[in-house]
């Protein structure tokens, strides 16, 4: 009996050392992990910010470009002499006014 006693002691010393190494790797590890997924977190809401904006400038976009396609035919119309085509190209002018200034300028490619 005390022969397997004095196997089992030093295996039961060598895993429980090893148990220990991995408690004191993970407690010297966590800080970096938690640092890491917070910056992970963090990345991803700003992604996640940066489409969401894509998405209403595209959105507005479309907006501007249909709304210059209808300008432009009411002021054909206007120039016909209809009327009301005048009153609401004047309407689809002052729209477009107010869209263009939350649509970001496209970078100059020629310089």
């Amino acid at each position: 009996m005390r022969g397997i006693s004095l196997i089992i002691a030093p295996v039961l010393a060598l895993s429980l050392s090893g148990c220990l190494a991995k408690t004191a790797l993970d407690v010297a590890t966590a800080p970096v992990r938690v640092a890491g997924k917070a910056v992970d977190v963090a990345t991803t809401s700003q992604s996640e910010a940066d489409e969401k904006r894509g998405r209403e400038i595209r959105k507005r976009e479309e907006r501007l470009g249909k709304l210059e396609r209808q300008y432009d035919k009411q002021r054909a119309a206007c120039s016909k002499g209809d009327e009301r085509a005048c009153a609401d190209a004047r309407d689809t002018y002052d729209e477009i006014q107010q869209i263009l200034p939350t649509i970001p300028a496209e970078p100059d490619r020629h310089h």
